[in-house]
């Protein structure tokens, strides 16, 4: 059943959003509005909403390269390896997965069997409290063998 929850003032404006899911567990708030596509079987939510005393972390992009910088040459492994790679991050800045408010996706040579793995490994991280995600399909990544990167922006209420 959807739920409507109401925020105070943001900048001037008074917030209401209808979701079809409830807060996340460090005060992220995920909207699915049910106008829109719900795409949580697709491992993202259509919209995250930051609670307004949160500190804001940016992780840059994580690739699929070990601790000693290798590749694997298979995607799901590199996807894996990332993912590994963004929790470190996420660690390292004083953050949580359940602090993810965004995930910005690059993927070399995208394909639908790709968006299967990457839906798999989100999903596993993440649970039900999935954040905002968009997918960007691209020719190269920074390095030669690297088919995957993914970057995020968490919210913490530390």
């Amino acid at each position: 059943m959807p739920r409507i929850s109401s925020r105070p003032f943001i900048k001037g404006f008074a917030i209401m959003a209808i979701s079809s899911t409830a807060a996340s567990a460090n005060g992220l708030s995920i909207v699915n509005p049910p106008s829109l596509f719900d795409p949580s079987g697709f491992g993202y939510s259509q919209a995250v909403i930051a609670p307004p005393s949160g500190q804001t972390v940016f992780i840059s992009g994580q690739g699929g390269a070990d601790s000693t910088g290798a590749l694997a040459p298979e995607f799901e492994v590199q996807v894996k390896q990332a993912f590994s790679n963004l929790r470190a991050a996420l660690q390292g800045a004083g953050a949580e997965l359940s602090d993810v408010a965004k995930l910005t996706i690059f993927v070399v040579d995208h394909e639908p069997a790709k968006l299967g793995v990457i839906t798999k490994e989100v999903v596993q991280m993440f649970g039900t409290a999935l954040p905002a995600q968009s997918l960007i399909p691209v020719p190269r990544l920074a390095l030669d063998g690297m088919l995957f990167e993914v970057e995020a922006i968490a919210v913490t209420r530390r």
